[in-house]
């Protein structure tokens, strides 16, 4: 098969990794890619955002599987046009994608199915959001509800901070549209994990467990950022906590999904928070996570392409996965600086 990979993150580099080992694997491309990646394959200069040039391309030379692993493309419909075009993609639909890309939409999907979640509202008018701040005295979290590359969360200890926050996103707009509407809602408490399945529409496979450490500084301290590192499997989540989670998370969101009629098709991915009462939903991303991928894909002994090809033909349940018993680890280095203002483009050595 000749399988083009879009996105330019570690994440891509690990599923590169990953579809080289395969024996159905014929030509790898990668869009745009890093050094990393043209390991394993060719890098292509053209952007992950660049829909109509990537499915040029991949008209051009016959691509019979597109992986998209950033959220900017899916929630702007790639794989809707590679379809289009006849190319069988793996992703959700860019309406499928909202459950990432609009944190109201995945919250309206969590509040129809009785999905656990903190308790919280969504508003469009910073002096609403002040307002109901104002009436708060536990600390609360501020989301701007757009994608904002996992930076777009403010964890507010009292109602100044979270109406600073809140001022910030949407009326300074430091993430410009994405900042138009904010959700607040309860602070929960307890340890974070990553779950992430495998979906195909009605069938849901699910990986093994992940933690990442979102804050930049080290012992969880600083800004959040997209992930500094990551682990799998998750201590904190034994048998029964994964299977609680598929229960009341996964099986009602993707029955939820369709029943919105936006099918979901891709990769799930659960951000949870492991409370006294019970796991809850902090988010939902619509892709393979990252860092989260990288310790994972590490630890997948079965065929990748396989798998994803399943997903897209709608015959997930016909697969199965074997993996490594042994854990693994990704740590991230970054630039001077992330994830405020920093320097791109800098050449690693060593």
């Amino acid at each position: 098969m000749k399988v083009l990979v879009v996105g330019s993150g570690g994440r891509e580099h690990a599923i590169a990794w990953k579809l080289s080992q395969s024996k159905k694997l014929r030509k790898l491309y990668i869009a745009p890619g890093n050094p990393g990646t043209a390991q394993y394959g060719e890098n292509i200069a053209i952007s992950d955002t660049d829909i109509p040039a990537l499915v040029a391309f991949a008209k051009s030379k016959k691509i019979d599987l597109a992986v998209i692993g950033p959220e900017d493309p899916l929630s702007a419909g790639i794989v809707d046009e590679m379809e289009k075009a006849g190319i069988m993609a793996f992703g959700p639909s860019a309406a499928a994608a909202q459950i990432e890309a609009d944190k109201a939409f995945s919250k309206q999907i969590m509040r129809s199915n009785s999905i656990p979640t903190a308790e919280g509202r969504t508003f469009d008018k910073f002096e609403d959001a002040k307002a109901f701040i104002a009436t708060r005295d536990e600390p609360v979290v501020v989301k701007a509800a757009g994608l904002a590359k996992g930076k777009g969360v403010f964890v507010c200890d009292d109602p100044a901070q979270a109406i600073l926050a809140a001022e910030k996103i949407m009326v300074d707009k430091i993430f410009g549209d994405a900042g138009k509407t904010v959700v607040v809602e309860d602070k929960l408490l307890g340890q974070e994990a990553s779950i992430l399945a495998f979906v195909d529409g009605k069938s849901i496979y699910v990986m093994e467990s992940a933690q990442d450490h979102k804050p930049i500084g080290d012992g969880d301290t600083g800004d959040n950022t997209g992930g500094m590192g990551a682990y799998s499997p998750a201590p904190i989540v034994s048998d029964a906590m994964m299977n609680q989670i598929i229960r009341e998370v996964l099986v009602p969101t993707v029955d939820g999904m369709n029943r919105n009629d936006t099918p979901y098709k891709g990769v799930l991915y659960a951000g949870m928070m492991l409370t006294q009462g019970g796991p809850r939903v902090l988010e939902f991303n619509a892709r393979f996570g990252d860092p989260e991928t990288q310790p994972i894909l590490m630890r997948m002994k079965s065929d990748l392409l396989e798998v994803l090809v399943a997903v897209c033909q709608g015959k997930l349940d016909e697969v199965t996965i074997r993996w490594d018993p042994r854990p693994a680890v990704c740590v991230v280095m970054a630039s001077g600086g992330y994830p405020g203002n920093y320097q791109k483009g800098k050449v690693i050595t060593g």
